[in-house]
């Protein structure tokens, strides 16, 4: 086997703990393709990736089925959270530090200078909106 490179490739964490690697991220299409692949592990499957960030998330994600890790690796950003009740919390994350976001709690992330985050997402049913 050879090595991949988690920015390009991401890997698929599936049922009976099954670690897949995917074809290289084309963009936001490139999801569709990766729920027709793993669709069937459900709310257990996992996305783990990573994003390099020059600047501000243009919209806000949600996860409803399960939890996101995010591991900032380098860099610094503020993660923003915004629970079911309407309130909202800021967690700070420099690199080596990690944030949970509940399912059900929308966030978005800014950046000032360049951050990197890993993220291990329960991507199933992902909600967006606009910032």
């Amino acid at each position: 086997m050879s090595a991949h490179k988690l920015s390009d490739s991401f890997l698929h964490l599936g049922l009976g703990a099954t670690a897949v690697p995917q074809p290289p991220f084309s963009g936001l299409e490139w999801y569709a393709g990766y729920g027709a692949r793993h669709g069937d592990d459900g709310p257990e499957g996992r996305l783990v990736s990573q994003h390099t960030f020059t600047e501000a998330w243009d919209s806000w994600e949600m996860h409803p089925k399960g939890a996101e890790v995010v591991i900032c690796t380098h860099g610094d950003m503020v993660l923003t959270q915004e629970f079911p009740d309407g309130s909202r919390q800021e967690v700070p994350l420099s690199a080596g530090e990690y944030a949970i976001n509940a399912p059900g709690v929308w966030h978005i992330a800014d950046v000032e200078e360049s951050a990197t985050a890993i993220f291990i997402t329960a991507g199933e049913g992902t909600e967006h909106r606009p910032r």
